[in-house]
């Protein structure tokens, strides 16, 4: 060797000493990427790249999701992302339905394709719908509004952990008092409001959801199933917005009420929407007094799957009295119609108006921790927004950085902006109120995913409110 190779080679071993294991390297001082640079191969050499130029490439590779205008009022939304995974919702075919035990268990994962095989009834656990852990991300741009997921973490999305929803309506079993999803006709689960008149009878209770309790007590029985923790809890906001994005994402529109289609379009998209749902059912006070009338696990035939089953309400003398349609989002059943849904998790403090000493406004506060979840006050809550003060449809939601579906501005239609209808009433002292989702059996078109109602204090009960059940790992 020459002189210059020993010298070179003296170099390299030099540097292979004093190397470092990447492990033992420090960490970066800071955290924006346009100040980092990182080694890249492009075909076969290597090359160097501000590390910024690459996350874009990477969020339309590794995310999929929708792009809607606040200044257009179709409810039609643009796919974003990378359009393939459109096609195969990776994150979407992750849900699934399970039965969980007290302790969240999963005991075990139902048929995807039908579950009227399996039991449902209980004895080995709740009836609920997966939801699997993913990324997500909210972005403003003007008058443009973009919803995207990942199942990786890139940059500015945050973790939506996993968690279950009950596949039904919940119920309640009576001998307890405890709050359940389970297909179930036996007494100690009659719905409504317990009724033993009506066994029996073509406007029986049983297997029906529960009706007629408080947003506190729902709360209180959802959390009998494990006493020493807040992880059951009856249905909340934040996975009321999730199933909310999850749909909007996969078909594409803000319409949840769009006609059901069971096939693909052209592109291998899904299309449409989720049908009208129960919400025209005739003369509901006089059937059975606006109590719930379709029986858990009417629509288990489809299992993991989405789309609606008809089902016939009969009269005293056996005659139709009309046929319902039930849909199903994923296996999560009736996911808007037949009863308002109490949710958790949300508390708006609506003052009255200026002339009434009020600020005249409806300040929306939100928590995600169950363990301060409260229906008389604000503490652990986050203000993200103010609702809309009058009641129409809704055209514009709050959105934000965690996508709020709470209506700040109404004044659209059943079938424009965001096709749902939003219920309010201004209070002439300031109050706390609670909110309800979904609508019920008579309100027709402005039913729906979206469709919100903040007219009551959590003590509220009705006939024609239930919740769901939820489980919310720690």
């Amino acid at each position: 060797m020459t002189a210059e190779q020993e010298a070179i080679l003296g170099q390299i071993i030099e540097a292979f000493q004093n190397g470092k294991r990447l492990s033992d390297l420090p960490d970066v001082s800071g955290t924006n990427p346009f100040n980092l640079i990182c080694e890249v191969l492009e075909d076969g050499e290597s090359k160097k790249a501000a590390l910024a130029t690459l996350l874009p490439y990477m969020e339309e590779e590794c995310s999929y999701g929708i792009e809607f205008d606040t200044a257009v009022s179709s409810p039609a939304c643009t796919r974003i992302g990378n359009l393939s995974l459109h096609k195969s919702l990776p994150i979407h075919n992750r849900m699934k339905g399970c039965l969980l035990n007290d302790d969240g268990e999963v005991v075990e994962y139902l048929n995807p394709a039908n579950w009227t095989g399996q039991t449902r009834d209980g004895s080995r656990g709740q009836v609920m719908v997966e939801l699997p852990m993913h990324y997500r991300k909210f972005e403003t741009d003007g008058t443009k509004r973009r919803v995207r997921i990942s199942e990786y973490p890139l940059p500015g999305y945050h973790l939506v952990g996993k968690r279950y929803v009950s596949a039904y309506e919940a119920t309640v079993r009576r001998s307890t008092t405890t709050l359940c999803s389970v297909v179930n006709m036996d007494a100690d689960y009659r719905g409504g409001n317990n009724n033993t008149a009506y066994d029996g009878t073509y406007r029986t209770f049983l297997g029906r959801p529960a009706t007629a309790i408080s947003r506190t007590n729902f709360r209180n029985y959802a959390r009998k199933h494990k006493p020493s923790s807040t992880e059951w809890n009856c249905m909340t906001y934040d996975i009321q917005k999730e199933l909310y994005w999850l749909f909007a994402i996969e078909y594409a529109t803000l319409n949840s009420q769009a006609t059901f289609n069971a096939a693909k379009d052209s592109n291998g998209y899904a299309q449409g929407g989720l049908g009208n749902g129960v919400t025209n059912m005739s003369d509901w006070s006089g059937f059975n007094g606006y109590y719930p009338f379709v029986p858990c696990g009417h629509t288990d035939e489809l299992g993991n799957g989405s789309g609606e089953v008809a089902y016939p309400v009969i009269n005293e003398d056996g005659s139709t009295r009309c046929t319902v349609m039930v849909p199903r989002y994923r296996g999560v059943e009736n996911p808007f119609g037949h009863i308002w849904q109490w949710t958790d998790g949300i508390n708006i403090r609506i003052s009255p108006t200026e002339e009434n000493g009020g600020d005249g406004l409806s300040k929306v506060f939100v928590c995600t921790d169950p363990a301060k979840f409260s229906d008389s006050g604000y503490d652990g809550y986050s203000h993200v927004g103010n609702e809309a003060r009058t009641e129409a449809y809704v055209k514009e939601v709050i959105f934000g950085e965690g996508g709020e579906i709470i209506p700040s501005v109404v004044g659209g239609g059943s079938t424009t902006y965001f096709c749902d209808y939003h219920y309010t009433n201004i209070p002439t002292t300031e109050a706390l109120r609670g909110v309800l989702f979904g609508g019920t059996a008579h309100y027709g078109a402005a039913a729906g995913f979206a469709y919100a109602g903040s007219s009551y204090a959590p003590s509220l009960t009705s006939a024609r409110i239930g919740s769901r059940l939820c489980f919310i790992p720690a």
